[in-house]
């Protein structure tokens, strides 16, 4: 069942608890107390893993999100890292009651966060294209399920949030897919969200798109915001692109080795 909510999600420069996010019940991810997503594919379904390629500590989660984020050659051509390059690994981004996003002590259930920043440079008759992409690894499985919950959550509390100091997103709409719904199979639960970016330096509103995925213990995320004689086919390309290389090099680097 495809899932269409009003309200929208951020995250540092954009979500995915991407870059650049985060209802009392998630139709798309009803975390069960056994750790499944309740009528979702089971992990086993979309993606075998070999237990021993899992991480379990901290240092095994990074090393993994350093093998899985997106770099510059994962949107296409003509992306560049944005200063600050990679946020603070000690933090994560959190939206307030106040529906600003705030960068915070990570949850308990995360054992390791990375956020990186990234954008197509201006040019003749164009603004820049802000970018981000986040990958984060929880101890299990249904940590991973509650983000996406909470995800839908924060989208119906705050139909409108505040990224930064002079950004803000707002008229967003959202929708979720299981796998194997419609044209869903590269993960276990995904969230879209398009809309309205403002932005104190380039005007708007210009189009936001943004994208969430679980897959076992996994989530990645990448934002995009537009500008000025951006299209929104282009926005959206760049974000589908980096977020299908991330959700690839996941694949690789946990599935079981036949």
């Amino acid at each position: 069942m495809t899932v269409l909510l009003a309200g929208c999600s951020g995250a540092p420069d954009g979500p995915g608890k991407a870059g650049e996010r985060d209802a009392s019940t998630s139709a798309s991810a009803s975390p069960d107390p056994g750790g499944g997503t309740g009528t979702g594919p089971s992990p086993e379904e979309a993606l075998v893993p070999d237990p021993a390629r899992l991480p379990k500590t901290r240092a095994e989660a990074r090393d993994l999100i350093d093998r899985v984020i997106a770099g510059p050659d994962s949107f296409g051509p003509g992306v560049v890292k944005r200063s600050p390059y990679e946020s603070d690994p000690a933090t994560w981004p959190v939206l307030g009651e106040d529906c600003v996003w705030q960068q915070r002590k990570p949850a308990p259930s995360v054992l390791a966060t990375l956020t990186r920043s990234f954008e197509v440079p201006a040019e003749r008759g164009k603004g820049p294209v802000r970018l981000g992409a986040v990958v984060t690894v929880h101890r299990t499985r249904s940590d991973a399920t509650w983000e996406m919950a909470e995800s839908i959550e924060e989208s119906m509390r705050c139909p409108t949030q505040q990224l930064r100091e002079g950004e803000q997103i707002g008229s967003m709409i959202a929708g979720a897919l299981l796998g194997g719904e419609a044209t869903q199979t590269t993960s276990e639960d995904s969230l879209s969200e398009l809309g309205e970016y403002r932005s104190a330096e380039l005007g708007g509103p210009h189009h936001y798109f943004w994208q969430q995925a679980q897959t076992l213990q996994f989530t990645v995320a990448v934002t995009g915001k537009g500008a000025k004689g951006r299209t929104e086919r282009e926005i959206d390309d760049l974000v589908v692109h980096a977020q299908g290389t991330m959700l690839a090099r996941l694949e690789s680097a946990v599935e079981k080795q036949s």
